[in-house]
């Protein structure tokens, strides 16, 4: 059986690596996959799919050619696959690929939410499946396409309880990606990788001693949150222990990430559900179990998007800024 299932997978990669649909992604793309990777490409637990892993790959080399990218390894995403493994672990769709070590990682990573706007837009992600799609500024969309990873800096948090009477700081490294076409914004988007963690129920606590503390003596406090395996606000979010090892690999040496699907192949599968016929019909891929899910996917780009947000902002300023309550006593 595994075997058989073998076989089928090289088939499916010799049928799908140079799959037509999005951007043209070079002549790299011909290059023969390594044959130690055929047993991780599919689309079972733990696999990556045909497409996504050619373009990936045809993306790492186009920017190594270009000295654009220097690092041993690669990432990829696959953003239409389902936020959850059938077993309720989170999804592993967030890959790294090192060929010259010959290793294959694939991690949880979270989609972006997206948001809703009354009365203008419904734009918002659930959390199992992502269902729109976009680059516009503050969509918390998740953006298709090709990513450069480059500079990495840590943000304090505020502190959290990690033990009766120990306060730690939380800093999150980000990881902040450049983009090109279609994610040619990601910077000014604030778009990167980081981990899944945050503070919930904030509040100020006095400590002048803190490097961290503000120009009255306070310091934030909260309690420590891992999101891991659920949605982002746009950017690629990985587990603690995944996020650290990201960190690790992509310091002082960029490389590649490619996160499918592109606004052309979400045109494309769209086109196909409404013609009703499968996505693999029409020459492109999407995730069977999420495309039962969702129905059929949406693209929003920054010039359809960004009007409506602008909109809402009008329409619902932000009330005065007010400062954080006073921490109850311990």
């Amino acid at each position: 059986m595994r075997r058989a299932r073998l076989g089928a997978t090289l088939g499916l990669w010799g049928a799908l690596v140079m799959l037509p649909v999005g951007a043209p992604v070079g002549a790299e793309e011909a290059s023969a996959p390594p044959a130690w990777l055929a047993p991780y490409v599919g689309e079972g637990a733990g696999q990556i799919a045909a497409p996504v892993l050619a373009r990936a790959r045809a993306l790492y080399l186009r920017k190594v050619a270009e000295g654009a990218a220097r690092n041993p390894c690669y990432f990829a995403m696959d953003a239409t696959r389902p936020n959850t493994e059938e077993d309720g672990a989170p999804g592993r769709r967030f890959y790294m690929i090192c060929e010259a070590a010959r290793t294959f990682q694939a991690m949880p990573a979270g989609h972006g939410a997206g948001r809703r706007l009354e009365g203008l837009a419904d734009f918002a992600n659930g959390r199992e499946c992502a269902r729109h799609f976009g680059n516009a500024q503050d969509s918390e969309l998740t953006a298709g396409g090709a990513y450069v990873t480059a500079e990495t800096k840590a943000s304090f948090k505020g502190y959290y309880l990690a033990a009766p009477g120990q306060d730690v700081p939380l800093l999150r490294a980000f990881v902040q990606f450049e983009g090109e076409g279609e994610t040619a914004n990601a910077r000014q988007r604030a778009i990167g990788g980081h981990a899944a963690v945050t503070l919930k129920g904030l509040c100020r606590r006095p400590d002048r001693r803190s490097p961290y503390a503000d120009a009255d003596g306070y310091v934030i406090q909260g309690t420590l949150v891992d999101y891991t395996g659920g949605r982002s606000n746009g950017c690629t979010s990985w587990s603690p222990a995944d996020a650290a090892v990201i960190g690790a690999t992509v310091k002082d040496a960029p490389t590649t990430l490619y996160i499918y699907p592109e606004a052309a192949d979400i045109a494309a599968v769209a086109h196909a559900v409404a013609a009703g016929r499968p996505p693999s019909d029409a020459g492109t891929y999407w995730n069977a179990a999420c495309l039962r899910t969702i129905g059929s996917p949406v693209y929003w780009p920054q010039a359809a998007l960004a009007p409506l947000i602008a909109q809402y902002r009008r329409d619902h300023p932000p009330p005065p800024p007010r400062p954080l309550p006073l921490c109850a006593a311990r």
